[in-house]
């Protein structure tokens, strides 16, 4: 049996006034049309719903069984519109978002926190993972968006630039020799030198210009995260490969001291990957509202 939605929403709403003028005025149609509606719905079910009685309408057994289950399921949709309104006006949801510890350490935090504040009932799920893993966990569903190390390429990605990040190599007091010199590749290879996994994006970004440059980098210590890999140059077991970000205040402090090679390193773009197939929230448009990205890519 298929019988327009709306045709039930008119019976719940005269069967709850008691009144087809009532309903009318609720519906903003006229009486008229409330009740052609209701002798449809009755020719369609097989039953008479209500019994006249001068203006006044009780139903009957078939209306108050009916009207016992139509009252459930407008109460559902009610509350779906609710929390549809809620979600449009940010006052429910939650955001899935995947960075690497970098990424979201240097980078996200401050705009996590201002998010967190502006909208305090919006839930705010974090995957920590590697571009490609981010990548991955994207066209599985499992998360609404990503921050990653661009380019990348995948079916149905949407991109959008959203800043740059600079790479330096930084040591400590233990190489003071190489302080205040501009140093060659092949120099700078001489040393031991502390590397992310390859796993990573800034890792792969190095190597890559490396191989443009036909020189090799040999890692004397590869490391998971930026934060050891800071710790392992300040106390001189190498000179570290890292995010300028996350060496501000130790070079500020005289702990290490940035390395200059005669070319620096190119800067590196970061993006915000989402999938064309599925629309983002609004929650999730928000917040990519409030990195402020630029150009955007589709593949």
């Amino acid at each position: 049996m298929d019988i327009n939605f709306e045709l039930y929403k008119i019976f719940y709403q005269a069967a709850t006034a008691a009144s087809f003028s009532e309903a009318g005025a609720r519906l903003y149609i006229t009486q008229s049309a409330v009740s052609q509606a209701i002798k449809n719905l009755e020719i369609k079910l097989g039953f008479q719903l209500f019994l006249r009685q001068g203006r006044h309408l009780r139903l009957t057994r078939e209306g108050e069984l009916l009207l016992n289950h139509i009252g459930q399921a407008y109460q559902l949709v009610k509350t779906a519109e609710t929390k549809l309104l809620e979600m449009q006006n940010l006052e429910s949801g939650e955001i899935r978002i995947g960075a690497s510890d970098t990424v979201c350490k240097y980078y996200l935090l401050p705009y996590l926190e201002r998010f967190s504040r502006s909208y305090p009932k919006i839930k705010i799920r974090f995957l920590n993972r590697t571009s490609p893993q981010i990548i991955d966990a994207l066209t599985r569903g499992l998360i609404d968006f990503g921050i990653v190390t661009l380019p990348v390429s995948g079916p149905n990605l949407t991109v959008r630039e959203t800043t740059v990040v600079h790479d330096v190599f930084v040591a400590s007091e233990k190489f003071g020799a190489l302080k205040g010199l501009t140093i060659s590749w092949g120099e700078l290879s001489r040393y031991p030198i502390l590397l992310l996994e390859k796993k990573s994006s800034t890792r792969r970004n190095l190597d890559e210009f490396m191989q443009r440059q036909e020189m090799q980098i040999v890692p004397e210590i590869e490391l998971e995260s930026v934060e050891l890999l800071v710790e392992f140059a300040k106390i001189g077991l190498g000179i570290a490969h890292v995010i300028q970000d996350s060496i501000i205040d130790t070079v500020a402090s005289g702990k290490l001291f940035i390395v200059d090679t005669v070319q620096p390193l190119p800067p590196r773009k970061l993006g915000i990957i989402s999938t064309g197939q599925v629309p983002l929230s609004q929650a999730s448009a928000k917040f990519i509202e409030q990195l402020h990205p630029t150009r955007v890519e589709t593949s």
